[in-house]
């Protein structure tokens, strides 16, 4: 296996010294071993390889957004576009799937619900049972989400896989081979605490629940096994 991490941005600073950054939680989720994966850090000037040479692509989150068209965001949309056409699997989270939604020609802004943070329950739509990816995932199961964008509008093409209660795309088939998901499957429940804690005035200034959140927070399983599954569809 030679997976490419596209790091397209960093975690919280706080969680940096205990927890590490965005590629070592992936790469404990896919369970692949350091030799199988290379990191790009985008949002840096890294410059990625030629996509050929992958047999595997995941995108990661970001605090940027998706909306404030970065020139390294555009030119990273511009090469997963090139990835999909050359057959590579793909797979972005959060920031990740927004910028494929993008790529392909969707459309993606601040959702209208607001936040969305903390460990919450995702609902599989009936295309899911014959998707590659999800068609193992219960009818609904827990995930770790935190963003303020999401895709408003899929592209024309795509299938919509999955939703919360807060986003109706939190789950779509770009191609494929090419997912996004919106909720975090790298994430554990110390990671989600950490952004929790972090994020606590801002959410409670929202008028949610920061307490409430903090304690509903519980393991996802079925969330972080996506990756793992991922890993078998890239290497079949």
């Amino acid at each position: 296996m030679n997976l490419l991490i596209v790091q397209t941005g960093a975690t919280l600073p706080a969680l940096l010294p205990r927890h590490g950054d965005f590629p070592e939680w992936f790469r404990r989720g896919l369970g692949l071993r350091h030799e199988h994966v290379q990191t790009v850090r985008v949002d840096a000037r890294g410059r990625l390889p030629h996509a050929r040479g992958m047999d595997a692509v995941v995108i990661t989150g970001s605090g940027a957004m998706v909306s404030e068209r970065l020139d390294w965001s555009e030119r990273t949309a511009d090469w997963l576009r090139g990835a999909a056409d050359a057959g590579v699997p793909m797979l972005g989270v959060c920031y990740g799937h927004q910028l494929l939604a993008h790529a392909f020609g969707g459309h993606v802004d601040y959702n209208p619900r607001g936040r969305e943070i903390g460990t919450v329950d995702i609902e599989c739509l009936p295309a899911a049972r014959e998707d590659a990816l999800l068609q193992a995932m219960p009818a609904r199961f827990r995930a770790h989400a935190t963003h303020l964008q999401s895709v408003l509008k899929p592209p024309r093409d795509a299938v919509v896989l999955a939703r919360s209660t807060l986003d109706d795309s939190h789950a779509i088939r770009f191609a494929p081979r090419v997912w996004g998901v919106q909720f975090h499957p790298e994430f554990n429940v110390p990671h989600m605490r950490g952004y929790l804690r972090v994020r606590f005035e801002a959410v409670r200034a929202e008028g949610l629940d920061a307490r409430g959140l903090m304690r509903s927070v519980a393991t996802a399983p079925q969330a972080r096994a996506l990756l793992r599954r991922f890993v078998e569809i890239a290497a079949a």
